[in-house]
């Protein structure tokens, strides 16, 4: 393994922030890999999930969204973070104010602990998620082969875990998030997301297995669980993010698939197009579900009107948090709570990638405004809330995979609300798609390439 002390240095940013502000990146210098680009014309020039422009995730807090506590990352006796905000370019969309102080550039803040990056290993192409078994081994998958692996520790990585159907590993689809189940050391049962091939088109689907353990790792038994429904044929904002709730509950995050035919139903509830779903682990449906018994609904869905959900995990109270990839500007923290709506594609803080407006206004009756957003983007992937205790001062402050930004996003929240942001590790200069917090409380980062890295990220 190799070890990269990093001090953070963060002051150097800060006294960049009274100067002229970066230009922002146009979508082809976004930092997305090429497979990942190709947007269709009816999409307006909105970007796929990976293009450097946030294609996944967007939307308001959930109830069961994850939400940091009143004290969340910062002791209500300790003032709030006061300055200028992380250096950024100028918004995409400045006709657009927030609806509240604090909703965008909150002031930047800095890490006092000395941290160091080791890379675990190397050689993944384009990885998406970890999971952690519980001897601390990990499951990671590779999200254009269909490839799931078992690595240890201390980076040795098993063969591909035989018995997977195939994935359409096109664009942004592929196979994408892996969960451990909640009952693993009895059922050993196994959860992914990943772009199914289907007649007429492609969908995300969940599917769980019995993963057999052993020289030659295979999966028995395999059940989708869930589809994503209508089947429409696009490469583009699958979602596919899922989280495990206390009570069993599954939440899988879906995206509208871009092009315009997908993007008209993410507020309708008889689509499964730009929401969050929640079913029980064996794919039946929740009776407190919010559209259980709103006829023509899916009955799986939790909240709506999001555009491409790619980061999600809940709070210390067991709430619900996403961030979604906007347009061009406006990407989301949302806290999805049931049966709201989100917005998209009616409200919103961007622009096409082309500059055309998409928006007449970024609020709306009956929608719901995001705790936080970003413009320019950071096209978000991954996402955590810290409770370990390698990092004290880190304690509940939200954690997100940047793409474009090429940065591990931190926020600290106080009573719901971003009170200051931090952009960690930019000296990687790495796309960084998964984030989560291992069982020592250190933080495992999925680098996006075709030889891509698995990090891990303690106190130096």
């Amino acid at each position: 393994m190799r070890t990269l002390s990093l001090p953070l240095i963060v002051a150097a940013l800060l006294s960049g922030c009274s100067q002229t502000p970066d230009p922002t990146p146009t979508p082809q210098d976004s930092g997305v890999p090429q497979q990942d680009s190709g947007v269709p014309q009816q999409d307006s020039g909105v970007p796929p999930e990976d293009s450097g422009v946030p294609p996944d995730d967007a939307g308001t807090p959930p109830d069961d969204a994850g939400t940091p506590p009143d004290d969340a990352g910062v002791p209500p006796e300790e003032p709030l973070p006061t300055g200028p905000p992380v250096p950024q370019g100028p918004p995409n969309v400045p006709e657009f104010d927030p609806a509240f102080p604090g909703q965008t550039r909150v002031p930047a803040i800095q890490t006092q602990t000395p941290i160091q990056v080791t890379e675990i290993a190397s050689g993944f192409r384009n990885p998406w998620a970890i999971a952690f078994l519980p001897d601390q081994r990990m499951l990671v998958t590779e999200k254009p082969t269909g490839s799931l692996y078992i690595v240890t520790p201390q980076g040795a990585k098993s063969p591909a875990v035989a018995g997977l159907p195939p994935v359409d590993g096109r664009g942004q689809g592929g196979l994408l998030d892996v969960e451990v189940g909640p009952d693993y050391a009895q059922s050993h049962l196994i959860y992914w997301t990943y772009s199914e091939p289907r007649q007429g088109g492609n969908g995300l689907a969940v599917a769980r297995a019995k993963l057999v353990d052993g020289a030659q790792p295979r999966v028995e038994d395999v059940q989708v669980i869930f589809r994503m429904m209508p089947t429409l044929e696009s490469t583009l904002h699958s979602g596919g993010r899922m989280v495990f709730t206390p009570d069993g509950k599954l939440f899988v995050t879906l995206g509208e698939r871009s092009i315009l035919a997908g993007r008209v139903q993410a507020q309708n509830v008889n689509s499964h197009f730009g929401k969050v779903v929640r079913i029980n682990p064996d794919g039946s449906v929740p009776q407190d579900n919010p559209f259980v018994n709103t006829e023509g609904a899916k009955p799986e869905i939790w909240s709506v009107g999001h555009r491409n959900v790619l980061s999600a995990a809940l709070d210390s109270q067991h709430r619900l948090w996403t961030v979604e990839m906007g347009p061009r500007g406006g990407d989301e923290l949302n806290r999805p709570e049931a049966g709201k709506d989100y917005g998209w594609p009616t409200i919103g803080y961007g622009e096409e990638y082309s500059g055309a407006p998409i928006h007449e206004s970024p609020r709306g009756p009956g929608m719901e405004q995001p705790v936080y957003y970003w413009d320019p983007v950071i096209s978000p992937s991954g996402m955590t809330i810290y409770s370990g205790t390698l990092f004290p001062e880190w304690r509940n402050n939200v954690f997100i995979g940047g793409l474009s930004s090429q940065a591990l996003v931190r926020l600290m929240m106080r009573n719901d609300h971003v009170v200051g942001e931090e952009h960690l590790l930019k000296d990687l200069g790495a796309r960084i798609r998964e984030v989560v917090q291992g069982p020592d409380g250190a933080l495992y980062l999925l680098t996006d390439a075709t030889n891509g890295k698995l990090l891990k990220v303690t106190p130096r």
